[in-house]
């Protein structure tokens, strides 16, 4: 199993908004080989540094089904406005991918 996440800083006060680009986007997900689940989770705020942390969290059969995903038409359609919703951030995301050594 593989474990893809992102990590947004996400500006204090736009919380609702990103949730708003998320839950209305176009995702086909479920139409990839190998995906298994998604979840958007939401972490500390961090009022000193003025952000909200959040994770994409996506699981999949395998590292090589997530590579697919990055590179299939699916991925470039999910991603295509992206760029419209920087002022949503404080800075990129940070990926984070891990390969399941043990699990249940």
């Amino acid at each position: 199993m593989f474990v893809a996440m992102n990590r947004f800083r996400v500006v204090e006060g736009r919380e609702a908004a990103f949730e708003e680009v998320w839950k209305n986007r176009d995702s086909s997900l479920k139409e990839m080989p190998g995906f298994i689940d998604f979840h958007l989770l939401r972490g500390p705020h961090h009022a000193e540094e003025g952000y909200t942390l959040y994770a994409s969290h996506t699981l999949w059969k395998s590292r090589e089904d997530f590579i697919a995903w990055t590179k299939s038409e699916n991925f470039r359609n999910a991603h295509r406005n992206a760029g419209q919703n920087k002022d949503l951030y404080k800075g990129p995301p940070v990926f984070e991918g891990f390969t399941a050594v043990e699990g249940a």
